[in-house]
């Protein structure tokens, strides 16, 4: 069975073996001792080609004809391991393999099919791409399922809300978990409060289109025990606390977190890894209408726990506290929340190093391990108790706003920590999902973050 796929599209790899044009992946090196096809060295030369990072030089043969193509690899090719991903964008159309590369075959091959990404569902004229040859000794069926996470997550980020609403990505959820033959369940609107999930009701209430709760298990019992949580805000107008325009501009990509740990189900399914699977998904749109919540208003949690409202622009941690209660209840083996919640996170490390927070430092170690083998990078930073007066208030219990805009990234984590009580191990990541400009393995856009480290991490904590 073929991976899942929300927009479907062709495979950038191919299998036609002979008939395939050869790429030669060299360092200016190989040029400077002739290391490589004697034909390519020559025309290198020739050219005055110096295989500076990420350059293309076309090879042809001697009637003329498309022959081959250098591309090179800079001086330092590990600075850059999914550098063949600009293969996939600077090549002319047709069938290739990678002749020779310092590379491994699954790190070229996976950075050639994550550069192929092209999001082309509103393009009136599609593109015609390259395809690269899978070299024999590489995972054909790992590079393949977890592209196919990844191509989600960006394809459910980069399709804008007037398509990818509450109910269609509920849609989307629902398509995934038939793909694989899991349980799903949803509820929606005012059932909301019968089933007692009533900041996920009070956050997107003033929407047209009803809030609500996914919910999709799969695996089987006995085996270890993994739930993700994921924030599916489809679009933050930031409430009552509206947003300035400009600061709306990207707010499609507010359920990162839904798509990302969808991605990352995913890449667990399709593997088929001895897991016991449940992925929990809060759907809103913080809309802004005659019954949209206040600022000082206070709500009592799934938890128990009552939040003063001192910022409606400030949802994500609240549809999380009911989603991670809700999932605590049943004690998991793991724990794993994605979210794109604060800006203050975005401050600290930028766009492309999301940070996680958790108490459990032999999951600490292993995430960042699981993060240096797949580069994929993430940081660790810290629950600092000491900030937990902040989100304190003297009305309720906890407020989802503290004062002084300090630390914003820790006392947000610090906010969803007071929902997980029972589980022994649990990490939330505070993501981004967006890459801002192009880069070797993604052409900017919608972005998944981090999922193919937890994918590393998890698929070896089971084996």
């Amino acid at each position: 069975m073929a991976p899942y796929q929300f927009i479907e599209r062709a495979t950038p790899f191919n299998s036609k073996g002979g008939s395939t044009l050869p790429i030669f992946a060299v360092t200016p090196a190989h040029i400077e001792t002739g290391t490589i096809d004697p034909i390519a060295l020559d025309w290198a030369r020739k050219a005055g080609y110096k295989a500076e990072s990420g350059s293309l030089l076309l090879i042809p043969t001697a009637d003329g004809h498309l022959g081959g193509a250098l591309f090179g690899l800079g001086a330092n090719p590990s600075e850059q391991p999914f550098l063949t991903g600009r293969l996939a964008r600077s090549l002319p159309a047709g069938d290739w393999h990678i002749e020779t590369a310092p590379l491994t075959a699954n790190r070229l091959s996976l950075g050639f099919g994550l550069g192929s990404y092209r999001f082309e569902r509103y393009k009136s004229e599609k593109a015609t791409v390259p395809t690269l040859m899978i070299p024999r000794d590489a995972d054909a069926a790992d590079i393949k399922r977890q592209l196919a996470g990844v191509f989600l997550a960006r394809d459910l980020i980069n399709t804008p809300t007037n398509d990818m609403g509450p109910e269609q990505l509920e849609a989307a959820f629902r398509a995934l978990a038939e793909h694989y033959k899991a349980e799903m369940s949803v509820i929606i609107g005012d059932d909301l409060l019968k089933e007692n999930f009533p900041l996920v009701h009070t956050v997107g209430r003033a929407s047209a289109d009803a809030p609500r709760l996914l919910e999709m298990r799969w695996g089987k019992k006995g085996h270890r025990r993994i739930t993700l949580v994921g924030k599916g805000v489809c679009f933050d107008t930031g409430g009552l606390d509206i947003k300035p325009a400009s600061s709306m501009l990207l707010m499609k990509k507010d359920m990162g977190g839904a798509a990302n740990v969808m991605g990352l189900a995913l890449m667990i399914m399709d593997a088929k890894l001895k897991v016991d699977l449940r992925v929990i998904v809060p759907v809103v749109e913080n809309s802004i209408s005659s019954n949209a919540f206040r600022p000082g208003d206070i709500y009592r949690s799934r938890k128990g726990l009552t939040v003063q409202i001192d910022n409606t622009d400030a949802e994500g941690r609240l549809i999380l506290a009911d989603a991670l209660a809700y999932a605590d209840e049943d004690a998991p083996d793991l724990m794993i929340d994605m979210a794109t919640l604060t800006g203050a996170a975005r401050v600290a490390l930028g766009p492309d190093l999301p940070p996680f927070f958790t108490d459990d430092n032999d999951l600490a170690r292993d995430l960042t391990e699981a993060s240096l083998e797949t580069d994929d990078p993430l940081w660790r930073m810290p629950l600092y108790m000491g900030y937990d007066k902040d989100i304190r208030t003297k009305f309720a219990d906890i407020t989802n706003a503290p004062a002084g805009g300090m630390a914003g990234s820790i006392t947000a984590a610090l906010f969803l920590k007071r929902f997980v009580t029972k589980t022994p191990s649990w990490a939330h990541f505070d993501i981004y999902g967006w890459a801002q400009s192009e880069r070797p393995h993604s052409p900017g856009g919608g972005e998944a973050q981090a999922i193919r480290a937890l994918y590393h991490h998890i698929r070896q904590s089971v084996r």
